[in-house]
């Protein structure tokens, strides 16, 4: 009975299999997957003199700039960028059009999972942007993780939103998003500050490992002197004291939900010497769930997040043409952004 039971499932597992294996191929199917190290030299060296003891020369050498880019993508090309079919991806490319909403394919899923590890002028910074999105004729489904280690901005999103779709060039939406973050907006001194505005700076930094001995000698958590004057160590070593006392506050906090409704469009049209691709995102209305650390209480109500971006480009004649392009963000008190414009003259 049990060989016999073992003979009927058989054909159903192999064709599990592959089925499985068939959808995996079809999934990453033209999916590009990219790694590459770039690299250029920082800014040159800085000399300082001082003549305390005669004099001393001291050279502040900054590292050279990289990037440590792996990610994978599948999205279809918009008519206005470049077919990268014929040249290598390295991951310095800017693909303003990824924050749209709506890509270039009529139906079905893309995605992106890309992270960059760079350093920029001896800091070092991790970016990455995640996300799958699936796109129909009256729906659009999206989740998202975005870390922007430049901006110090990370957050993770997923918007479920109805589409109508007025003609192939233009399309509106209207749905929810929910978010995932850090308690942007967290006063970390909030607690500790004084009636004239002040705060008790000595003893955050005697709780941080801070010491303060004869002669206005003050020491580090190491033991180290950091200063020798109470001028010096106002001026020089406390403001450093309070970034790393508000990161430690910060830290110490649990990532917040937050739901939101969201609108938006999309927009996109091209022909061979003139395009444009526009899209923006409004969220303006926040639910309140009373979180302790919620942006409601920091903002004492409600707020206006939302995000754009802009693509455009006109061909005057064979030799002339200028583009402007670029995206936006405003989420919570954090914005960054990215854009470009010129012109290119080509001499026939």
């Amino acid at each position: 009975m049990r060989s016999l039971l073992l003979l009927l499932l058989i054909p159903f597992t192999v064709y599990s299999q592959i089925n499985v294996k068939d959808q995996i191929k079809r999934t990453l199917k033209f999916s590009t997957f990219y790694a590459a190290y770039n690299g250029n030299n920082s800014i040159s060296d800085v000399t300082t003199y001082s003549v305390l003891d005669g004099l001393n020369t001291t050279t502040t050498e900054t590292p050279y700039d990289y990037s440590a880019v792996f990610g994978i993508r599948k999205i279809q090309r918009f008519g206005y960028e470049p077919n990268i079919q014929n040249r290598f991806k390295n991951g310095t490319e800017n693909s303003f059009s990824d924050a749209a909403t709506v890509g270039s394919k009529s139906k079905g899923f893309e995605y992106l999972f890309e992270f960059d590890y760079r350093r920029q002028q001896g800091k070092e910074f991790l970016n990455q942007d995640h996300f799958i999105r699936y796109i129909a004729d009256r729906y659009v489904l999206k989740v998202e993780y975005l870390e922007d280690g430049f901006a110090d901005i990370g957050y993770f999103e997923a918007s479920q939103r109805f589409r109508h779709k007025f003609n192939r060039k233009f399309s509106v939406n209207i749905g929810g998003m929910q978010r995932i973050s850090e308690p942007y907006g967290f006063d970390p001194f909030a607690d500790c500050l004084r009636p004239d505005g002040s705060i008790p700076w000595m003893k955050i930094a005697t709780d941080m490992g801070y010491n303060w001995g004869l002669n206005d000698i003050y020491t580090d958590p190491n033991g180290e002197i950091v200063a020798n004057s109470t001028e010096v160590f106002q001026e020089v070593v406390v403001p450093q004291i309070l970034s790393d006392y508000a990161d430690i506050q910060r830290n110490a906090l649990p990532n917040k939900w937050e739901y939101s409704a969201v609108l938006g469009f999309d927009y996109y049209r091209y022909s061979k010497n003139f395009w444009l691709h526009s899209w923006a995102n409004l969220l303006p209305y926040h639910i309140d769930i009373e979180n302790q650390y919620s942006y409601h209480k920091f903002n004492d109500g409600q707020w206006l997040d939302y995000s754009g971006g802009l693509i455009f480009g006109y061909r005057f004649n064979r030799s002339l043409g200028i583009f402007a392009e670029g995206r936006y963000h405003q989420y919570w008190n954090r914005s960054w952004y990215e854009f470009s414009t010129g012109i290119n003259y080509i001499i026939l």
